[in-house]
């Protein structure tokens, strides 16, 4: 695990249970004393947690962190995943999407192709979806038409979730979906850390004309808890080039189409192979 991967779950951790200690942080991700006080000093320095003596609790605005710390410090790979996604969409589809770092990303790259092209000043956008934080990145284009479903939302994700998020989605019709998910499991399918997420998102997923798995390669050999849907259910799975070959082998001797998304100066492989 890299820096910026530990510090993202240190985040995450202290959120969720309201504090860390340096103690925790040491025996959780196996660091000295000094690496877990600077860790804890950098999120601080970045106001994501409040620093204490012995180590370091949630601040006011500790909720969202996690999600937007992550997009902040998002890798190539995620990049280019959502550079690849966002060139599939065709000027006047419906696009949905759930939340995520790699989806909010995909969104972003999007919206700035919806603004740069003529062709969606003719035929503009439709998205649909239950993240709050990509509708509030895309309001503001005007040639994007956004629809949110609606729901409760999940401070960690930023995922609405519940009956009003499920009742809302059968009334519409999706051209292409593009799924976050926390793990992809060759043998059983696709999961998210929440049950409530995994509902909605596959609700998305039946409203949805074709479905794009977008997951850099560490999602490949993930485990998470609430299952989505099985590898059956989607029309392909985008991840990086980067990627481990076996992990990509096994999810292509299932069926499963697999693009690699070329990072840019990384080695060319070829994205279907």
């Amino acid at each position: 695990m890299d820096r910026d991967e530990r510090l993202s779950q240190i985040a995450d951790a202290v959120t969720a249970d309201g504090s860390m200690s340096v103690e925790q942080v040491i025996e959780r991700f196996g660091v000295s004393a000094a690496t877990a006080r600077r860790d804890l000093d950098a999120l601080a320095g970045q106001q994501l947690v409040t620093r204490t003596r012995g180590g370091a609790v949630a601040n006011a605005t500790s909720g969202d962190l996690p999600l937007r710390y992550k997009a902040a410090i998002a890798s190539g790979a995620k990049h280019a995943i959502a550079a690849y996604a966002a060139g599939l969409v065709r000027p006047g589809a419906i696009v949905a999407f759930n939340g995520g770092t790699t989806t909010t990303l995909v969104a972003r790259h999007l919206a700035i192709r919806s603004s740069a092209e003529d062709a969606f000043g003719v035929a503009g956008l439709t998205v649909v979806t239950n993240a709050v934080n990509i509708a509030n990145d895309l309001i503001v284009r005007p040639r994007i038409r956004v629809m949110v479903t609606g729901g409760v939302a999940r401070t960690r994700s930023y995922e609405l979730v519940g009956p009003l998020a499920m009742s809302t989605l059968p009334r519409v019709h999706v051209d292409t979906l593009f799924l976050g998910v926390s793990a992809v499991d060759p043998a059983r399918g696709l999961y998210a850390d929440h049950e409530g997420e995994a509902e909605v998102n596959d609700a998305l997923r039946r409203m949805a004309e074709a479905t794009y798995v977008v997951a850099d390669g560490s999602k490949l050999r993930a485990t998470a808890f609430a299952l989505i849907c099985g590898l059956d259910d989607v029309t392909a799975v985008i991840t990086d080039d980067g990627a481990d070959p076996h992990d990509v082998a096994a999810l292509r001797a299932r069926g499963v189409e697999v693009v690699l998304a070329p990072r840019p100066g990384a080695p060319s492989r070829d994205a279907h192979r």
